[in-house]
């Protein structure tokens, strides 16, 4: 990679983390507290998501998910990806101040990072459909004949088709652009520091295949995980550096 990208250690480095600092600006700050929050919450939403699917694997029939939903709906919803939804909804509040902190010097660029990372929110949730099988496993347990049944067992499996379908697929690669264009920038700037953007790099690049590829893409959503804990906390630590009372807040040396 070209020195522009990287950066160097030239004498213009500490003009440059003098210029980032400046750049934190007082109204953005109760925003980059909430964004250091929501890291921590998907951090925790992550691990609980994890341990459940470790404890109770999610069925593989559409008659076993109505009597998961039937014996226990948040347990069912759960295993239909809830706290993903959650995560993701916690992300909106992310990118929105990692474009605040980013923006000067790279405003096109984030704001295409933010575009992705918005996009992918939004047909993440639409590829939910948790709620919709909630609804149709009572629908399911309340039918009184064969044909019903199959209906609704019909309509049943088209939801899970959808939850792991198209809109899924968008949403996950959109999410690995957003945050490969974000940590570009972070190689370019003293804020986050090179480790965050080379995480970044490492997760965004994971995050190019979906989870539904196979037992490569499987594998590939699995450790992403890792790479996924890291940022979020590398994330939540310098927001909440951020968000601090000082009034000029001096930027992350290369190494952090």
């Amino acid at each position: 990679m070209s020195a522009s990208i990287l950066g160097s250690p030239s004498a213009s480095a500490p003009h440059r983390e003098a210029a980032d600092a400046m750049q934190v600006e007082p109204a953005w700050k109760p925003l980059y507290r909430a964004a250091g929050a929501a890291a921590l919450l998907s951090i925790a939403f992550t691990f609980v998501a994890v341990i459940v699917f470790i404890a109770n694997p999610p069925p593989t029939t559409i008659t076993a998910w109505f009597t998961l939903f039937q014996r226990n709906g948040l347990l069912g919803l759960i295993n239909l990806d809830l706290l993903m939804l959650v995560i993701y909804v916690l992300m909106g509040l992310i990118y929105v101040a990692l474009y605040g902190a980013l923006r000067h010097g790279h405003e096109p660029v984030m704001a295409l990072a933010a575009l992705c990372g918005l996009v992918s929110i939004v047909t993440y949730i639409a590829s939910n459909t948790g709620f919709n099988l909630l609804v149709l496993s009572g629908q399911y347990g309340a039918a009184t004949t064969e044909a019903q049944r199959a209906a609704i067992r019909a309509a049943g499996q088209a939801m899970l088709a959808i939850w792991q379908g198209t809109a899924y697929d968008v949403s996950y690669v959109l999410g690995g652009v957003a945050t490969l264009l974000v940590a570009s920038v972070m190689l370019r700037s003293h804020l986050f520091g090179r480790v965050t953007a080379y995480v970044g790099l490492v997760l965004g690049v994971l995050m190019l295949v979906p989870a539904t590829a196979g037992t490569f893409g499987l594998y590939l959503s699995l450790i992403s995980l890792v790479p996924t804990v890291i940022w979020l906390a590398l994330l939540a630590w310098r927001f909440f550096k951020l968000a601090s009372p000082q009034q000029h807040i001096t930027a992350a040396h290369t190494g952090t």
